[in-house]
């Protein structure tokens, strides 16, 4: 089996699926239920992609698949020409940890850490102790980017919804990731906050040149997207 992608480019896309399916054995019936169903795409540096779908159409399968966090049944998964399909639990983990930025509906922030803790999470398994100088400094930028500069101190129970979110963002942006994936991301805020959300990753995007996937049931999020593509009957329509 060669590692090697297809794509024609120079330069290898960022993420790419080819026939992707994606199947389980449902309980008791002995049914095989197929989610994704011969799904391609090509996502190239720079892009801003919003998934929509209803619910249960695999849309956060879809992601998981992305994001390294699972394996398709079949078809492949190149991540920067990588063939992610062919790497094992641990190589998968390191690139989940240096090369993709996650972002949930909830923050999953540790209660008993303050922002600035939280956000260097990532960096631990990844940097030398000497290296701790470089993580915070990053951390402060980002943070002062995303309007909280000031909270640095703050536990996630004295934040906002809209805060604790910009802190998970910053989180999952530690590690300068190749490729941001965001399952929900606005879907436990207010409209004022999701949108305030929505145009901090567009902001992000833009002027930092992240790669950015979001999956969103609201077609006002997705609005602000370069790409809006729908899952249906297992496979993606521009």
């Amino acid at each position: 089996m060669t590692n090697q992608k297809p794509h024609p480019s120079a330069e290898p896309a960022v993420l790419e699926l080819r026939n992707i399916v994606k199947h389980y054995d449902s309980p008791g019936s002995g049914e095989r239920v197929e989610v994704l169903r011969g799904l391609t795409l090509v996502v190239e540096s720079g892009d801003s992609i919003a998934i929509m779908g209803p619910s249960g159409s695999g849309k956060s399968t879809l992601l998981n698949i992305m994001g390294a966090l699972d394996l398709p049944s079949s078809g492949r998964v190149w991540l920067e020409g990588r063939d992610l399909t062919g790497c094992n639990d641990r190589e998968l983990a390191v690139i989940r940890n240096r090369e993709i930025g996650f972002v949930f509906q909830l923050h999953h922030l540790l209660p008993q850490c303050t922002v600035l803790e939280n956000v260097i999470i990532p960096t631990l398994p990844k940097y030398e102790p000497s290296d701790k100088h470089d993580a915070e400094k990053r951390a402060l930028e980002l943070l002062e980017t995303v309007g909280l500069a000031s909270h640095l101190d703050h536990r996630p129970a004295q934040l906002s919804g809209g805060e604790r979110q910009r802190a998970a963002v910053v989180r999952a942006l530690i590690n300068r990731p190749k490729l941001l994936l965001a399952d929900e991301p606005t879907g436990s805020l207010d409209q004022e906050s999701a949108e305030i959300l929505a145009r901090l990753l567009v902001d992000l995007n833009e002027k930092q040149g992240i790669t950015l996937i979001t999956v969103t049931h609201d077609p006002s999020i997705a609005a602000f997207m370069k790409r809006r593509l729908k899952l249906v009957r297992g496979t993606l329509l521009e």
